[in-house]
């Protein structure tokens, strides 16, 4: 199981919002490239990437943020979410040497998109999958939907996606552990490798994640790691056990 660190981007700085709400974001680091690298040379062997301002604006915003992480840790993979819609915006990224791109509000409103994004880039594609009581939420968390997670995350099973990047937007930042029932039902209803996100607080959580029926791809954690209360080179021994 990967622990993938998060860069949460907003107007160019590392941060951490509470529940996905843009007034509510605590700055841990002016610059992003050097957290980036922080991450790396404790031994993370992905890094997870958010536009923020993107996510909201439906197109990328912290562009020179993201590139410059991608210069400073060259032999790392990154996925990227946030503001990618189109197909000359997935195309631009993975040419710019993103691994991965991360399809969320298009999953909803234009799975075509999806489907010819995955067909095109064998592995290079993951579908973001954000809920908040099992249904799924788009544009920066901004809308609310009526799909569910669970049918929406079925609908990619014959696509070809790399990955579903399932979070708990309630759990999303608030330091509570994370939806383990919810995730691991979750995985349990694709064959596609399911990432969790969302509350992952303490070595505890992602033990609990690892351990917790299904096989997962990976865990993501942000806060935890810039509080401390996530040990990183405790957490890394963990999962690789």
């Amino acid at each position: 199981m990967i622990l993938y660190p998060a860069i949460d981007l907003k107007d160019g700085q590392a941060v951490r919002l509470l529940r996905g709400d843009m007034d509510k974001a605590t700055v841990f680091n002016d610059d992003p490239a050097a957290q980036a690298r922080a991450f790396v040379e404790a031994g993370c062997e992905w890094l997870h990437l958010v536009d923020l301002n993107g996510a909201f604006a439906g197109a990328p915003v912290n562009a020179a943020a993201v590139e410059a992480i991608l210069a400073a840790c060259p032999d790392t993979p990154a996925q990227l979410g946030g503001g990618i819609r189109d197909m000359a915006t997935i195309e631009a990224w993975l040419d710019k040497g993103l691994a991965r791109v991360i399809l969320g509000t298009v999953a909803v409103e234009t799975p075509a998109l999806v489907r010819e994004a995955a067909a095109a880039f064998p592995g290079r594609v993951a579908v973001g999958i954000d809920a908040r009581g099992g249904r799924v939420a788009t544009k920066g968390w901004a809308e609310e939907t009526q799909v569910e997670a669970t049918d929406l995350a079925r609908s990619f099973e014959d696509a070809g996606v790399a990955a579903i990047i399932y979070t708990d937007i309630n759990r999303d930042g608030a330091m509570q552990g994370p939806n383990i029932e919810a995730t691991a039902a979750l995985a349990r209803a694709v064959s596609i490798p399911v990432i969790a996100s969302g509350g992952v607080s303490s070595l505890d959580d992602l033990v609990a994640l690892r351990d917790c029926g299904v096989a997962l791809d990976g865990a993501i954690s942000g806060r935890a790691l810039y509080d401390g209360a996530l040990d990183l080179g405790a957490a890394l021994k963990a999962l690789k056990g």
